[in-house]
C-alpha cells in the first residue's frame, strides 16, 4: 500500500531534490494558500480545480485507513476527515534547517504533511501517524483554523445555557478560511425543487393528489433543478409510504434554505416542526413574483454558526436515541436531520451533491 501511495505522490514531487532536501507533501484545507515565504523547491501545487486531485486524495485516504492493520483509531479517523476537507495539495523540497518555516506555513494553511518515511505530521512537526501507520505522538493534533475553535467555544456556551451536554472533544466544523459557500442562485434552485417534491408528497397523503404535470405547469423553474432521486419520486404514481414521508420532511430543509437566502428572519430552535403554510407562502411568493430579483445569501459566518450549532445538537439528539434516554431540550431529531443535511450541502461538505450529502456526528 505504501508503494502504491508513493506512486500516486510521485508525479507531484520535485523530480530532483537538491542536496539533503526533504520531500514533503502538504495537504491544506484552506481555499487560498498563504505565501510560501521560506526557502524551498516546489514540485507541484494543485487545487480542487485539478481533476487529478480527487483520485489522489481518495488514494491517500485508503492508505491511511489501511495502515496500522486497518484498525480505526480516533487519530486515524480525524486524519481521514482532514483529507476529506483538503482543497490544496503542494509538494515541496525543503532543507532540514528550513523545516521551521515550512511548519509555520502549514499552520497558516491548516495543513498536515506526508513524509518520505510514510509518517503524517501535524503543523508542529509532531507525528499524527508514524512510519508504520500506527498512532504517533499523544500531543499531535489534526489542525483546525483558529476561527473554528472560537466558533466551537461560542456554541458550547450556548448549549451549556440550555443544559445540553456534548463532549468537549467533539471537533469543530468547516471554518471561514475553508468555506466555499453555495451561490444564491444554487440555493434558490434547490429551494424551488424541494418545494415541488414536498407539495407532491403532501398531496399523496390526502384524497386528491396533485398531478405532477399540474405542478410543472405552475412551477416550471422548480423542475429545472431536480435531483435524480427527486425525479424518480415524481415519476411514481404511488410511491411507497416511507418515501412519501421522507420527502414530506424536506419542508424542514426548505426552511433552512429560506433562512440562508434571508427569506426567514431567524431559525427557530429545533424542538418542533416548521410552519408549513408560512414556508409554502414564501416559496410561492418567490416563485411567482420574485424570480427577477437577485437572491442574496446570508454571510458565511452566519451559516457556519448555524452549522456548528446544529451539528452539536444533532450529536446530542442521536446519542439520546441510541441510548434510549430522554432527548435533551425537547430536540426533534428529524428536524435536525433535515437542517443538518441542508447546512452540509450549503458548505459543500465532502463536495457531495444533494442526494449524497452525509450528516456524520
Amino acid at each position: 500500500m505504501f508503494k502504491r501511495l508513493k506512486q500516486l505522490l510521485s508525479p507531484a514531487m520535485p523530480s530532483v531534490p537538491q542536496g539533503d532536501q526533504i520531500l514533503v507533501n502538504a495537504y491544506a484545507t484552506v481555499a487560498e494558500l498563504p505565501p510560501r515565504d521560506f526557502p524551498h523547491t516546489t514540485g507541484a501545487a494543485r487545487s480542487l480545480a485539478d481533476p487529478a486531485l480527487a483520485p489522489h486524495l481518495n488514494g491517500f485516504m485508503h492508505h491511511v485507513a489501511d495502515a496500522g492493520n486497518g484498525q480505526m483509531t480516533r487519530t486515524r479517523y480525524h486524519v481521514i476527515r482532514h483529507i476529506q476537507r483538503v482543497q490544496q495539495h503542494v509538494s515541496l523540497a525543503v532543507a532540514p534547517a528550513d523545516m521551521p518555516g515550512l511548519l509555520a506555513w502549514m499552520e497558516m494553511a491548516n495543513a498536515i504533511a506526508f513524509m518520505p518515511d510514510g509518517s503524517v505530521l501535524d503543523p508542529h512537526g509532531r507525528a499524527l501517524l508514524n512510519a508504520g501507520g500506527a498512532d504517533g505522538e499523544p500531543q499531535a493534533a489534526v489542525p483546525y483554523p483558529p476561527a473554528a475553535w472560537a466558533r466551537k467555544a461560542r456554541t458550547d456556551a450556548l448549549l451549556a445555557q440550555r443544559q445540553i451536554a456534548v463532549p468537549a472533544d467533539l471537533p469543530p466544523v468547516v471554518s471561514d478560511p475553508e468555506l466555499r459557500l453555495r451561490t444564491p442562485e444554487e440555493v434558490l434552485r434547490r429551494m424551488l425543487a424541494l418545494f415541488a417534491v414536498t407539495i407532491r408528497a403532501e398531496s399523496l397523503t390526502g384524497e386528491q393528489p396533485i398531478a405532477v404535470a399540474d405542478l410543472q405547469q405552475r412551477f416550471p423553474p422548480a423542475f429545472a433543478g431536480l435531483t435524480e432521486r427527486e425525479r424518480d419520486f415524481l415519476a411514481k404514481d404511488a410511491p411507497p409510504a416511507d418515501e412519501v414521508t421522507q420527502f414530506l420532511w424536506r419542508y424542514e430543509a426548505i426552511l433552512e434554505l429560506q433562512w440562508a437566502l434571508g427569506l426567514q428572519e431567524a431559525l427557530p430552535f429545533p424542538d418542533a416542526i416548521c410552519d408549513v403554510a408560512a414556508i409554502s407562502s414564501t416559496v410561492i411568493e418567490r416563485a411567482t413574483d420574485g424570480l427577477r430579483k437577485q437572491p442574496v445569501m446570508r454571510s458565511g459566518a452566519e451559516v457556519l454558526d448555524a452549522l456548528d450549532l446544529h451539528y452539536r445538537l444533532h450529536w446530542a439528539s442521536r446519542q439520546a436515541l441510541l441510548k434510549k434516554t430522554a432527548v435533551p431540550a425537547g430536540l426533534n431529531d428529524s428536524v435536525l436531520q433535515e437542517r443538518h443535511h441542508a447546512l452540509n450541502w450549503l458548505v459543500r461538505f465532502e463536495d457531495r451533491d444533494w442526494d449524497d450529502v452525509d450528516t456524520p456526528t
